[in-house]
């Protein structure tokens, strides 16, 4: 964590916190010190600003590298604003872009860091809160760091899917669950160990939420032939 994210840390969270009037329940859930993964729903682009805003310690997430990539004033603006939030670029995508994600975030647990991610995958477009993806828990079996889990409400009528500018008219509600400890489901090398840690967390998520289920994974539209029989094929989801 550098100058900027403290400097943006110290000036975004009373504007937020004045703004939205924000809701924050279980905040004493959040260990203070050693690693911790926030496992959250995921409604809206602003779910990864009402995290940083609402825990009690600084949070790391990752976000899309092309928001550093900019030239200009832009993307100074940008490369700025997403370090002030706690951001660290990736290249998003499967196969080893996934993989070096994780491997970003490891690296970071094991420096005692907290970080933010979202099991779903993406964001939810209808509300529903869709099936886990097994990347969490395979972070976490890794690590052995615990898993708080988050449950945001009200983050979709902020900033819905498109909007250009946050709403001021709406206020977020921020739950931290109680952390899980998952070690007693296996190693991570076990895929039905992370398949059941990966359960436990989300259910936890939805018991924080509220929202309805969608027993199914969240899936980006197929764009190739090849891409939509992966999809129908079983496999496990990252």
């Amino acid at each position: 964590m550098g100058a900027t994210y403290f400097l943006g840390r110290f000036i975004l969270t009373p504007l937020a916190r004045i703004a939205y009037r924000p809701h924050i329940e279980g905040r004493a859930n959040v260990p203070k010190h050693g690693p911790v993964i926030f496992a959250s729903n995921h409604l809206s682009f602003i779910d990864s600003i009402a995290i940083p805003v609402a825990a009690p310690r600084p949070v790391h997430f990752l976000a899309k590298a092309s928001y550093f990539d900019g030239h200009g004033f832009k993307g100074w603006a940008s490369r700025e604003f997403f370090t002030a939030i706690g951001a660290i670029p990736v290249k998003r995508g499967a196969g080893q872009a996934a993989l070096d994600a994780l491997d970003q975030q490891r690296l970071l647990l094991e420096q005692g860091s907290a970080v933010a991610l979202y099991p779903e995958g993406t964001r939810s477009l209808d509300g529903r809160l869709y099936k886990g993806r097994t990347g969490v828990a395979f972070l976490a079996l890794q690590t052995g760091a615990p898993v708080v889990p988050v449950g945001l409400i009200g983050t979709d009528k902020v900033m819905p899917v498109g909007a250009k500018r946050p709403s001021f008219n709406e206020r977020v509600t921020v739950k931290f669950g109680e952390p899980l400890h998952l070690g007693h489901h296996g190693p991570a090398t076990s895929g039905r160990a992370r398949r059941l840690a990966t359960d436990d967390i989300m259910a936890a998520i939805h018991a924080l939420s509220g929202q309805e289920l969608a027993n199914a994974y969240n899936e980006v539209p197929a764009q190739t032939p090849i891409e939509r029989i992966k999809q129908v094929l079983p496999h496990e989801r990252r």
